[in-house]
């Protein structure tokens, strides 16, 4: 599938097909590979546009696509050379996994940053885990941290996946106003100590309710397995284990809840 510049009247690079997309929303080893990953909706496009991300291709439907600015922007998009599929309806419903499909959708690059090159700002909060049970779970998170102007995310190894298609769709846009940071603990612990950062975990036999803690700028709140809670070399990162006071009989949260109380605890402070 291939797209013409009628303005230059010459055939330019080949369009997304419905084949690559199915590949990016299902394979993930592919989206890492290729160091992209695939949106849909109104929403993530204008936040993608908004927040200045890469885009490989876009791929959209005429009839379907009513928004006015989300138009005026793959217009945009289009005439600075980005590639492009116009599909029918049809198509375009073929690659949705919304009910109501918008019209719009797109690729675009992946955005992963090294950890040696993230120099904390006074007032910053990131959240640091190695471990997600569910992708919707951690879209939660993302959503709740851009929410209470949190930096971003800090993951521990290659577990988590911030573009897997459940997790940018929990995220409701707020994926590309986070900074995502890929790291080994070891790199981890070298960058905490060297500018010299307050990191906070939290568990059930933490020694302070977390709402009694006084934190401080910059902070990093490292979260635990739901399952299995934080690892020993998780715990001697922290300088302080808080807990979140639960009735008797019950011994663990949602992770995407412990750490949105956290991060808004953090944020009112």
């Amino acid at each position: 599938m291939q797209y013409e510049d009628k303005s230059a009247h010459r055939l330019l690079e080949p369009a997304p097909t419905i084949a690559e997309i199915h590949k990016l929303q299902k394979d993930r080893s592919y989206r890492d590979r290729r160091g992209l990953f695939f949106i849909e909706g109104v929403r993530n496009f204008i936040a993608a546009v908004d927040n200045k991300h890469s885009f490989d291709a876009l791929a959209y439907s005429e009839k379907l696509l009513i928004h006015p600015i989300a138009r005026q922007q793959v217009r945009r998009l289009k005439r600075a050379g980005v590639p492009f599929a116009r599909l029918s309806p049809e198509q375009f419903r073929e690659v949705s996994r919304t009910e109501r499909a918008s019209g719009v959708a797109a690729i675009v690059k992946q955005r992963i940053l090294f950890i040696a090159n993230v120099r904390p700002g006074d007032r910053e909060c990131w959240t640091a885990l190695a471990h997600v049970r569910s992708p919707g779970n951690f879209g939660t998170l993302m959503r709740t941290s851009a929410a209470t102007g949190s930096s971003g995310f800090i993951l521990l190894g290659d577990s988590i996946d911030p573009y897997d298609p459940m997790a940018i769709r929990a995220t409701m846009g707020a994926l590309f106003k986070q900074s995502i940071v890929r790291t080994t603990s070891d790199e981890f612990r070298s960058w905490i100590r060297r500018h010299n950062l307050q990191v906070v975990g939290a568990s059930p036999d933490g020694a302070v309710d977390y709402d009694r803690f006084r934190y401080t700028r910059p902070v990093v709140l490292l979260l635990g397995a739901e399952r299995t809670g934080l690892s020993q070399t998780q715990r001697l990162a922290c300088q302080q284990i808080v807990r979140i006071p639960m009735v008797e009989g019950v011994d663990s949260l949602n992770l995407a809840v412990a750490g949105s109380l956290l991060m808004y605890q953090v944020f009112r402070s």
